[in-house]
């Protein structure tokens, strides 16, 4: 045990059944692969070890294929991405439950490589992707946000859902958040009447307001490729978009505008609070739809993880939400990760007793990236030989 982070005395009781609830590894595996890599390598000291595999997201990117894992039918649909062109996006659907995740439609991963579009990207496509979703007779629509390329405060979306935003020459801005600054009207009336009567849940990891400080141009615009005069320049765009909304809903645009979750995905929290989504933590909305309180009731150990566990990992991100649900349920938690950042005293009060980095094993991180697989189930291997033996 001496490579692993340890957080507490070590237990010596031996698990009967494993559950695996780990996020991806960004860049390297899917959630799904870590859970079938952990597996392999778990079976592997222990041959006949019974192993529950539900891979987990947090609202970000991986959350329709977390969905599909769980037994969700994966739908396909043709939707503009963030520049304009279509793409096919995937939405997931159980009985009348949709899980809708906007990357699919105006993600990063819908850019080309070393291309950013800060000020014209549009959300367009996750409107699209909601609509698609209302077609398909979803009353519950679960939408998760992050991973974006957009920073347009939902405008984009909300114009495929039948909202009217015009210049004062009456014609449309030009796509994006920066098109936002020239806007002069809104009219919401011709929104899909269906939105009315969904529950509609807004799944993300971020808490932050539209505009300021700790909006969304500020923390994430550079992210998306913004230099500090774009960003000046979204923020302003976006606190005139809320403006102009007050006109047409009320003082509620404005509240809407500071409340957490606003500024998740670029903004496009904010258009789904006017929608009347109501913000949830990603993690927590996500282990609700995927089943994970009875996979859990079913586990004598948990392992959790994702590509690095660090500071971020403690603000909603996955690992820490099934680390706290295991923990209210007295359940041992382990953690896998590519890389690990957290001292055993921070871990401990996050629920994970033991955690286990794959450069602990290899300890470059581009060999850790690119043969990710076969060192997490080495890792694997060690887990069982520590709580499995």
């Amino acid at each position: 045990m001496a490579d692993a982070a340890v957080s507490g005395t070590r237990t010596t009781r031996s698990a009967q059944r494993v559950l695996v609830a780990a996020d991806k590894f960004k860049g390297s595996l899917t959630a799904v692969e870590v859970a079938e890599r952990v597996t392999a390598g778990l079976r592997r000291v222990v041959p006949d070890l019974v192993v529950e595999a539900l891979p987990v997201a947090d609202g970000g990117d991986g959350t329709v294929a977390a969905a599909v894992a769980a037994g969700f039918e994966r739908r396909e649909v043709r939707v503009t991405g963030p520049l304009g062109d279509d793409v096919t996006a995937a939405y997931a659907l159980r009985g009348d439950t949709a899980v809708v995740e906007m990357a699919e439609a105006s993600g990063l991963q819908r850019l080309p490589d070393g291309v950013f579009a800060p000020l014209t990207a549009s959300t367009y496509g996750s409107g699209e992707l909601l609509r698609a979703a209302l077609d398909a007779g979803a009353r519950t629509i679960v939408f998760g946000v992050g991973g974006s390329a957009t920073t347009d405060g939902g405008a984009g979306m909300l114009s495929a859902l039948g909202a009217r935003f015009l210049k004062a020459d009456g014609e449309p801005p030009a796509p994006g958040g920066g098109g936002l600054a020239e806007l002069a009207s809104a009219d919401l009336s011709a929104l899909d009447p269906r939105l009315r009567s969904v529950e509609f849940v807004l799944a993300s990891d971020v808490d932050n307001p539209l505009t300021g400080p700790k909006g969304a141009p500020a923390v994430y615009g550079p992210q998306k490729g913004a230099s500090p005069e774009d960003v000046e320049r979204l923020d302003a765009a976006l606190a005139h978009f809320a403006k102009v909304l007050e006109g047409v809903v009320g003082p509620e645009a404005a509240e809407y505008a500071a409340s957490p979750g606003a500024g998740a995905a670029g903004g496009i929290g904010y258009g789904a609070l006017l929608l009347g989504a109501v913000f949830r933590p990603g993690i927590e909305v996500m282990l609700d739809v995927l089943g994970f309180a009875a996979a859990l009731e079913r586990a004598d150990l948990v392992i959790t993880g994702e590509g690095s566990l660090d500071e971020q990992t403690l603000h909603g991100k996955a690992p820490a939400g099934v680390a706290a649900a295991a923990r209210a349920a007295d359940k041992e938690v382990v953690a896998v990760c590519g890389r690990l950042a957290l001292p055993p005293e921070v871990l401990g009060r996050a629920g994970i007793r033991w955690a286990y980095a794959l450069t602990d094993l290899e300890p470059d991180v581009a060999t850790c990236i690119a043969d990710a697989g076969p060192i997490l189930e080495r890792t694997a291997e060690r887990i069982a030989r520590d709580f499995l033996s």
